[in-house]
């Protein structure tokens, strides 16, 4: 991937991660966000469904589509939080557990298989680099950075 910009290596990793995952999910009849959603919720407890937007970077409308699939699909069921009545905890079914635990072989299978083929010290790089990024993204270091360059620039 010589002379590919950051953005386009991360954005064409994460579309063939995201396929691979998608194919094997298809095996089972599900979706790699219905695996991700099975992987954010507690096996045992209920998991309040504010909770699950943001621990999984979803949209609200991308997450009720999911979780409305995944309760026809009698994966999980909603019932009123009893501490308070306007929240919904969300608990897995047996089918839930099931397909979670696959969910989970799934990507301990991918990260067993490229931890395989990648040195520790190279997977560390990787895991530092993709945390400086997102702390550049998170603290908005990128654009308003250069603006502040600029300004100090021109002044």
């Amino acid at each position: 991937m010589k002379d590919k910009t950051i953005d386009y290596i991360l954005r064409a990793t994460w579309q063939a991660v995201s396929r691979m995952y998608n194919e094997e999910a298809s095996k089972y009849g599900a979706t790699m966000a219905t695996g991700f959603a099975l992987l954010s919720m507690d096996k045992n407890v209920g998991t309040p469904s504010t909770s699950l937007g943001p621990k999984m970077g979803m949209e609200a409308t991308s997450l009720t589509r999911t979780l409305k699939s995944m309760e026809e699909k009698g994966l999980i069921i909603r019932k009123k939080n009893p501490d308070d009545g306007r929240g919904v905890l969300i608990y897995l079914t047996e089918l839930g557990k099931e397909k979670r635990d696959l969910s989970k072989n799934t990507v301990l299978k991918f990260n067993e298989t490229v931890k395989n083929h990648i040195t520790d010290e190279k997977l560390q790089h990787f895991i530092e680099v993709s945390e400086t990024i997102n702390e550049l993204i998170q603290n908005k270091n990128i654009f308003n950075q250069t603006e502040k360059i600029d300004n100090e620039t021109h002044n």
